[in-house]
């Protein structure tokens, strides 16, 4: 029995001799645009995505060029070829092209922008494309919505067949679709940044964030709420559900989730509910608000955000990088020390002693701490320090 699926013998049928010579069929088709889409959520994903394109146009390289070498940036191309590395981290010889400044979106062959003379006459097509056997060389600059361009080029050796009419019309087919996917992938690279600067914020503030299913059950967590949680000190995960250790507590948050679970299914409704849950370690009560998450119509699945559970650690304690202390309020790296330990809510004896200085020298600090930020007592110190944005940083 053959065990080769109908998409890889699609794939294999129409490999290097005459690639385009009958029509595509209907599986190979959805293999190529598959790979397409597949990198858009995947970065590595566009390596496959250029095998296939290569093996379909009969070509020995398939390239996409990600950024072209300036002097602050290596540039990067990434590649499918017999003896092409995937990843090209640095090309000088892409910037003389007779490609660069193409108009966006539009294929072109060597034949369309040189003579074969000048062709064979440049020092691109001599040091760089001669060496490596190629020869016939199919074009397109993709701009993206970031104002990006990207490169993509199918290239043949010169004792294969000149790029044919079929072939610029499937290449020409597979441009908007590859255009669509470097969108895609540029959103969705972008949406996962702005997240982790999110929540490295959130956490760094101490403040944790659980994600609950429509079923109420714990799909998701930051760092500060994961420190929480694995305390079990007045709140923990049992069976997936959150849960407070006091059984009035408890019956007060199911009932927040439930009542913020209702909420979640209309579209533009949302529910804030905010409670105090007790702790047996006998430390300040943890600060919790229950916010209900719209749900997206045409969102599915087993597992749908629905409900956020922010959690506050009043009692965290957080060293912001010194460096950016003594920035933002000019202090001395002694002064910055002594400020660090008062905001984390010693007092000055206290602070003294774990520094190893006088009483004297930290009532002369404290001093001069005053004078440079402008207070006057030491709760108003606490406050602007707490406030601050050195606190945001991941440190030195």
């Amino acid at each position: 029995m053959n065990s080769t699926p109908p998409e890889t013998a699609a794939l294999q049928d129409h490999s290097l001799a005459s690639p385009l010579g009958t029509s595509l069929s209907p599986e190979f088709l959805s293999h190529i645009l598959g790979a397409i889409y597949d990198a858009a959520l995947d970065e590595a994903g566009w390596v496959a995505c250029l095998e296939s394109v290569r093996k379909i146009l009969g070509g020995n390289y398939a390239s996409l060029i990600v950024r072209t070498e300036t002097i602050d940036d290596i540039g990067l191309i990434v590649s499918a070829g017999n003896d092409q590395p995937n990843l090209d981290p640095g090309n000088p010889y892409i910037a003389m092209s007779p490609f660069t400044g193409m108009k966006p979106d539009q294929l072109v062959t060597i034949g369309d922008v040189l003579s074969e003379k000048e062709w064979r006459a440049s020092v691109y097509y001599r040091d760089y494309c001669a060496p490596q056997g190629v020869f016939h060389v199919l074009a397109a600059d993709i701009a993206t919505r970031n104002g990006g361009v990207y490169g993509f080029r199918v290239t043949r050796p010169e004792t294969a067949p000149d790029f044919s009419k079929a072939d610029r019309d499937f290449c020409s087919l597979l441009i908007p679709h590859i255009k669509r996917a470097l969108n895609l992938h540029l959103s969705i690279h972008q949406d996962r940044k702005v997240s982790t600067l999110y929540s490295h914020a959130m956490a760094q503030l101490m403040v944790g964030v659980v994600v609950l299913d429509q079923n109420g059950q714990v799909i998701e967590c930051n760092p500060a709420a994961a420190a929480i949680l694995e305390t079990k000190d007045g709140l923990s995960v049992v069976g997936k559900q959150l849960e407070a250790s006091y059984a009035d507590d408890n019956r007060k948050l199911q009932a927040l989730v439930r009542d913020a679970l209702v909420h979640s299914h209309a579209a533009r409704l949302s529910v804030n509910e905010a409670m105090s849950l007790s702790r047996p370690s006998g430390r300040l009560s943890w600060g919790l608000i229950v916010q209900s998450i719209a749900s997206d119509q045409w969102t599915e699945g087993k597992q749908r955000p629905s409900v956020a559970v922010f959690v506050r650690d009043t009692e965290g304690r957080v060293d912001p990088p010194v460096r950016l202390a003594q920035q933002l309020f000019h202090l001395t790296p002694a002064e910055t020390a002594l400020a660090i330990r008062l905001a984390n809510g010693l007092s000055l004896e206290e602070a003294a002693e774990i520094l190893n200085i006088k009483r004297n020298t930290a009532r002369a600090h404290l001093r001069s701490i005053f004078s440079k930020t402008g207070v006057r007592r030491q709760t108003e110190l606490v406050r602007i320090f707490l406030n601050s944005v050195a606190w945001l940083s991941e440190g030195d």
